[in-house]
């Protein structure tokens, strides 16, 4: 298929059709364009704050639709079916005599006309009635008689290509006589997805979506599904397109939650950023394992040695955090005097013993147990004061009445030297300060490590720079503000519970000055019947109504709250987390709706994911539901064959996907005189499109000084995870293999990142 449009009937009728809904499109653009203008200009003349909320809100929904209509730029329809519905909508009318047969356009937005029959002008591909365009087969027709696939760019209808499924009508003019055996131009629409230029972002499969794939898209278990499957097979794809459809399907739901996607690196995030609002869904949260803590910059895993990421990634944190912790719950060597009103008074450790001993009795986190340690000293200093002021001579009971000992409490904890020694003695803490501490200290490390040994303790000390985070110190720092808790959570809840309670008051005074007036009113002997306020609003609900809300979007909310519960979570190279990460993630997931994509085959990290069952076990026991994807659309077989032999060695038992193509541009030798000019003359042979440069991470940034490019990505494997390029050059194989104990896995995500050739620059004889 070309992508030069043609003068055919075929292309002429569609170019029709797509410039009835273009117009349709640009009147609804234009009517929400001035509604946004008229909103704007209100903004000036608005000074009650439920108001301006309610502007802001509208506002935002006008924006979200407009976002929408823009895929209209994207290619606003690409497909359409003739299927069988014995009330059609659109009824087909090309061949009388024939049964009723609906004609459904399938685009990446759904239309309708605006009169009172609200009738459908484009389906939303994930619309229930749209399903059949990707289930349908000549076996298995799903009522559909025709399906044609439509090429645009643009505005522009660029080329037509039909299947007959079953008996009946076909298009203006029947099925074109290439299409004759029904999948001619579904592979065709394959192959030319498959076969188009790469660039830095990747693009949607929604015109191109088989069956496998859609099963898992509109997968309906409420649980974790697991989609699993080799390189190439479209692992991302279908959980971006999974997110799109979830968003349709349970808009007021996740509305108001949100879904959070988490990929592997940022370069992943900006290349799957597009695809999302082409789908005609924005508003999820982007993020990595280490950019899910609000404010916190956390360098890539390659920043640190393999042991140290393994050790970090071990359930053994649990043990070395909370005993770090533990160590900032201090009891004075030596006891501390104080004199209260003349009366000498001391915080011996044994008061601070049994106090911390209270303290952590509570179980509750460090910052929200100090109140506990604070007034259970206050308790055991004012105890000692009491015995000391008010003990009878002669033996008697203590001669201080239950106020006194009141008023002395009350004069210790007003106490400033009282206060501070408290604190010092069990501090406020923030994940950051506790953590940075740690590893900063080799005294502090091999306190709250003393159970392991040498090597686990050396792994996590980092003298020069302890705050300079990577990736796998988020989700200790995660797991550290779980340990410590919100300082001043409780006041902050207790005063927002106070201002709520006077905010119903002033509500509740408001009605009774209305119903009052009311019925003086109405005091005329009659009883005539009439609404009162009472009879349509209670104080709460009227005090709700006042409260002002914040205006920011549901994803912007989201991803400033590190405690923000999320309706759906969706993990791209899941394979990679690590346990603690596991944690961290699945904290934002309390009702452990979830969506994970991955292949163990293809993990890299020391801590990463050996099986899925193990993984997921202490989260949800056997709860989940696995998927897997069988065919490789990306990588040409010859490429795909060094693929097959790397994972033989790594994943003996697990079958290597089905390739779609026999042959991309090859696979191509570059020997090595000098590095630097071998790479410089792979590059060039590699030709047009996206290039991209693998190294071992020692190569990399020298690599990229040089070679990158807005068409040259040089990059280490991690950091080619989930990306595609039209060719690779893989620098040095065999050090790629020798780098770490998952260098074979690594090896076989680099070789098949290319969609068309791949050119080996090595001196090293290659590990396959």
């Amino acid at each position: 298929m070309s992508d030069t449009p043609s003068e055919t009937p075929e292309i002429t009728a569609e170019q029709e059709h797509l410039d009835a809904l273009l117009a349709v499109v640009d009147e609804s653009r234009e009517r929400l364009t001035e509604r946004m203008r008229k909103a704007q200009r209100r903004r000036a003349d608005i000074d009650q704050p439920q108001t301006l909320l309610e502007r802001d809100h509208e506002t935002y929904e006008v924006a979200g639709r407009l976002d929408e209509y823009s895929a209209a730029e994207i290619g606003l329809f690409f497909g359409r079916i003739d299927v069988d519905d014995d009330e059609p909508e659109n009824p087909v009318t090309d061949v009388p005599g024939q049964p009723a047969l609906d004609r459904r356009y399938i685009g990446r937005i759904g239309l309708h006309t605006t009169d009172d029959e609200m009738r459908t002008l484009l389906m939303d591909w994930r619309a229930p009635l749209a399903r059949p365009f990707y289930l349908a087969t000549t076996l298995h027709p799903e009522g559909v008689h025709v399906r044609r696939h439509i090429r645009t760019r643009g505005r522009t209808v660029t080329d037509v290509a039909d299947e007959r499924l079953s008996g009946g009508p076909g298009g203006e003019d029947g099925v074109t006589a290439g299409d004759r055996d029904g999948s001619v131009a579904q592979e065709g629409a394959l192959l030319h997805a498959v076969n188009r230029a790469r660039d830095r972002h990747m693009h949607d499969i929604v015109d191109t979506i088989v069956a496998e794939q859609d099963r898992i898209i509109r997968e309906e278990h409420r649980g974790v599904t697991v989609v699993q499957g080799g390189p190439g097979t479209g692992k991302t794809a279908v959980a971006l397109h999974r997110t799109a459809y979830l968003l349709y399907t349970w808009r007021e739901q996740l509305s108001n939650t949100g879904v959070l996607i988490i990929g592997p690196n940022r370069r992943f995030l900006d290349y799957i950023s597009q695809v999302l609002p082409s789908l005609g869904e924005t508003g999820v949260v982007l993020a990595t394992p280490g950019s899910l803590l609000p404010g916190i910059t956390a360098r890539p895993l390659g920043a640190e040695t393999l042991t140290t990421q393994e050790v970090k990634g071990s359930l053994e944190m649990l043990e070395i955090l909370a005993a770090a912790v533990r160590d900032l719950q201090t009891v004075p060597a030596q006891p501390v005097n104080f004199v209260i009103d003349g009366v000498p008074v001391s915080l011996t450790p044994a008061i601070a013993r049994q106090a911390r001993t209270r303290a952590r009795r509570t179980h509750r986190p460090h910052n929200l147990a100090r109140g506990r340690f604070r007034d259970a000293v206050l308790d055991l200093m004012c105890d000692a004061m009491a015995e000391s002021i008010g003990a009878d001579p002669l033996g008697g009971e203590n001669l201080l009445t239950a106020s006194d000992r009141e008023q002395l409490r009350e004069d210790l904890a007003e106490e400033p030297a009282v206060a501070d020694a408290v604190d010092a003695l069990w501090p406020e803490l923030t994940a950051e300060e506790v953590l940075a501490g740690l590893f900063g200290s080799s005294q502090a490390v091999d306190s709250a490590a003393a159970e392991y040994d040498d090597l686990t303790r050396h792994a996590l000390l980092r003298e020069d720079k302890p705050d300079d985070w990577t990736e796998a110190d988020a989700p200790l720092l995660d797991e550290l503000a779980e340990i410590l808790g919100i300082a001043g959570a409780e006041e902050a809840e207790a005063e927002e519970r106070r201002r709520w309670r006077a905010q119903v008051d002033e509500a509740q005074e408001a009605l009774d000055i209305l119903s009052g007036s009311a019925y003086q009113d109405l005091d005329d002997g009659t009883d005539a019947e009439i609404l009162m306020a009472y009879d349509v609003i209670d104080a709460e609900q009227l005090a709700e109504r006042q409260r002002v809300r914040s205006s920011m979007s549901t994803a912007e909310r989201a991803a400033a709250d590190r405690t923000w519960a999320f309706g759906h979570v969706i993990v791209d190279e899941a394979q990679e987390l690590s346990s603690m990460a596991w944690r961290m993630i699945f904290r934002r997931s309390p009702n452990r709706w979830m969506t994970l994509v991955g292949d163990p085959a293809q993990t890299g990290s020391p801590a990463g994911v050996e099986d899925w069952a193990s993984a997921l076990q202490p989260f949800v026991n056997d709860r989940w539901k696995l998927h897997e994807l069988t065919v490789n659309y990306r990588t040409p077989s010859d490429i795909s064959g060094i693929a097959t032999r790397i994972l033989a060695e790594i994943a003996p038992d697990q079958e290597a996907p089905a390739c779609l193509r026999d042959t991309g541009s090859g696979v191509r030798g570059f020997p090595v005189s000098e590095l630097a000019a071998a790479v410089h003359g792979a590059v060039d042979a590699a030709g047009a499109g996206l290039v991209g440069v693998i190294a071992a991470a020692p190569h990399v940034s020298e690599l990229d000084e040089r070679f990158g490019t807005a068409t040259v990505v040089v990059s280490d494997v991690n950091g080619a995870k989930g990306l595609e390029f039209d060719e690779v050059v893989l620098v040095e194989p065999g050090e790629i293999a020798e780098a770490s104990p998952q260098g074979l896995n690594d090896l076989y995500v680099a070789v098949t990142r290319a969609t068309q050739g791949l050119t080996l620059v090595h001196d090293r004889p290659l590990p396959w």
